[in-house]
């Protein structure tokens, strides 16, 4: 793999992680409704969550996956069911000034965004099409698979952190009760529709 090509594979994942997709959307609603610091709380489990993606993939999941409808589907609305249930206790506790501030609870954030993104089964499908792309045949693959899973991991954390900073300023100004109650219930929203988004995008 020359140094071009694994250039072209940074850029291209990267205009790949900036479109929001479940995970982001995730990111997002944590952030907005209960702040930066719990948005950054999610970027361990998107982390985790794209390796466990990248992992199944290269175990033949994401194979199966292409070719199998059923089970397409029937990952795709466990993870907008689970996207949908995190929207319904955002909204549930939104306004609340102790939300996402002990170890505990940026644990349990961090639980839920791995379980967004790994339960996308356009992710493991995804890294069966991309990765192979940027791979030279001529080169060891082990190597060259690691440096670009790798990289892409990096990628995807440094992407979900920029998107909770940007997104948790909005509570950081906002310090009233109503109006972090109305923010942590945007970003219920947010979620609550992202669910509904995966469950109907075929």
């Amino acid at each position: 793999m020359t140094l071009t090509t694994y250039l072209a594979f940074l850029a291209a994942a990267a205009v790949v992680l900036a479109a929001p997709g479940p995970t982001i959307l995730y990111v997002l609603g944590v952030s907005v409704g209960r702040g930066a610091r719990a948005g950054l709380a999610t970027v361990p489990g998107v982390v985790a969550g794209d390796m466990t993606a990248m992992s199944l993939s290269l175990a033949g999941v994401g194979a199966a996956l292409s070719v199998s409808a059923e089970l397409f589907t029937v990952l795709r609305m466990a993870g907008a069911a689970v996207l949908i249930w995190l929207g319904i206790q955002a909204w549930r506790k939104a306004g609340r000034l102790d939300a996402g501030r002990s170890g505990a609870s940026d644990r349990w954030v961090a639980g839920k965004a791995f379980a967004v993104t790994a339960l996308n089964p356009k992710s493991i499908v995804f890294f069966v099409a991309f990765l192979p792309q940027f791979i030279s045949p001529h080169d060891p693959y082990l190597p060259q698979a690691s440096l670009l899973g790798g990289s892409f991991l990096v990628l995807a954390g440094v992407n979900a952190a920029c998107y909770a900073l940007l997104a948790g300023s909005l509570s950081r100004f906002l310090q009233g009760p109503v109006a972090r109650r109305r923010l942590g219930r945007t970003g219920a929203g947010v979620l609550v529709a992202a669910g509904v988004w995966t469950a109907a995008k075929s």
